[in-house]
């Protein structure tokens, strides 16, 4: 690969607009592909939480945990749930208990079968070393700021 600049140049280059570049990448290719199957990626986000569930979840769990994914609150985490009820996929019991229908599980394994894909593209010619290794860059960036990620 050609980069964009020398090693000097590089170290130099501000973290905020290269984060935010890589962010941009990733987002838009990831829900380009669940665009495919006709699926968004919040609605992603529920299906994958209830197939690894053990049981149905709540309304209000599965919306709680979602909202702070790339900010999607939860207005819009309600929205994206009602239309996983609304396509089939996922049933809402009359107490707010959610679980996906065979439906949504087929599509769970489909869309999983592509995330698998495009985890594979996003890591091509990156060594498992050099993925740690940004990824404990990026979370210290996010201390050094007051910054907090949604697992926090």
């Amino acid at each position: 690969m050609e980069y964009t600049h020398s090693d000097a140049e590089l170290i130099k280059q501000p973290i905020g607009y290269w984060s935010w570049a890589a962010f941009k990448a990733v987002v838009t290719r990831t829900r380009g592909a669940l665009a495919e199957l006709g699926t968004t990626q919040p609605q992603w986000w529920v299906l994958a939480q209830l197939a690894h569930a053990t049981e149905p979840r709540s309304r209000t769990e599965i919306s709680d945990l979602l909202r702070g994914y790339l900010d999607a609150g939860p207005e819009a985490m309600g929205a994206e749930i009602d239309l996983t009820v609304e396509r089939g996929w996922v049933t809402q019991s009359a107490d707010g208990l959610l679980a996906l229908t065979p439906e949504g599980r087929a599509l769970f394994t489909e869309a999983a079968a592509r995330q698998d894909e495009l985890w594979a593209e996003r890591h091509r010619d990156i060594s498992d070393e050099e993925y740690l290794t940004t990824m404990k860059v990026l979370q210290r960036f996010i201390h050094n700021t007051g910054g907090r990620a949604w697992h926090h």
